[in-house]
């Protein structure tokens, strides 16, 4: 069952499979750099390749952190022509891997769940993209993205919060941590309108062996306003974590949203969006400036 969000809008060769519920982690002493992508093979390009990182830390428990990135590892691996050769990204597979640290950042795990995949195809592109991809397999990125009709597209935001309880947020409910990523319609499916939206991934109380768990994740949320010319793109998420804030426990994100207002002829007109929590939290700003 979906858990309703408290959101703000702003806009403006094959490589070896990992056995499902066995992580790879990375360890390293304090000051020397480790490696986060801890699943990631060394070979086939580009199921080694990462970018566009970004990590938070649990304002609750400091030694808990988690980073994510748009991550390829389940992506087809590249033709050995490559670039003469295409390499394009899979259909339906994602790409906004997840990792986790429980000792401030010392090692890290990446967790492997099941999902589209496309980690075992050959690297020839002798055998069609849609026969290649399985509709089941390991994945080292979120989980769920099939399942809801979606596909995750990386650009990650990643945020700690408190957990909602029977009187409000509250750090005695626990910790929750929010995902946010660009994600597109999975193949044949219409989630939503556009081409690009955004999603929300959440987990409460990560652990080390809850993070193991696929069932461990609510299956994401799509929170962006969408059209049918609407490409929302590079979210960030936050959530509120000073207990003596009013706004305590609530969760903001901001995008940029592309659309057009001419039919896709035309380029899109400026335009502004203020949720009525802006509102509030700017009058309280006020109120604590007067004298």
């Amino acid at each position: 069952m979906r858990k309703p969000l408290n959101m703000l809008l702003v806009l403006g060769s094959a490589a070896a499979l990992v056995m499902v519920g066995s992580p790879l982690a990375a360890q390293a002493a304090a000051g020397v750099s480790v490696n986060v992508t801890s699943a990631s093979p060394t070979l086939p390009f580009s199921q080694n390749k990462q970018n566009e990182p970004t990590v938070a830390v649990d304002a609750n428990h400091n030694s808990i952190m988690v980073a994510g990135s748009n991550d390829e590892i389940d992506e087809q691996a590249c033709s050995s022509q490559f670039p003469a050769s295409p390499c394009p990204f899979t259909p339906g597979v994602g790409v906004s891997g997840v990792y986790f640290s429980f000792d401030s950042g010392k090692s890290w795990t990446q967790p492997t769940y099941t999902g589209y995949t496309a980690r075992g195809c050959t690297a020839d592109f002798t055998t069609p993209v849609s026969a290649c991809a399985q509709t089941e397999g390991p994945i080292g990125t979120l989980p769920w993205y099939e399942e809801s009709g979606l596909v995750s597209d990386g650009d990650p935001g990643v945020a700690f919060g408190p957990a909602p309880g029977p009187n409000g947020f509250s750090w005695s409910n626990g910790d929750r941590l929010y995902y946010s990523n660009l994600s597109s319609n999975f193949p044949a499916s219409s989630s939503f309108k556009g081409f690009e939206a955004i999603a929300v991934s959440h987990m409460d109380n990560p652990t080390r062996a809850s993070i193991l768990d696929k069932n461990s994740w609510m299956r994401p949320v799509v929170i962006s306003r969408q059209s049918n010319t609407t490409f929302s793109d590079k979210s960030q998420v936050w959530a509120d974590n000073a207990a003596s804030s009013p706004f305590f426990g609530h969760v903001y994100l901001c995008l940029a949203s592309f659309r057009s207002q001419e039919k896709g002829m035309a380029l899109p007109q400026p335009l502004l969006v203020e949720d009525f929590q802006v509102a509030q939290y700017r009058q309280a700003l006020r109120k604590r400036r007067e004298p």
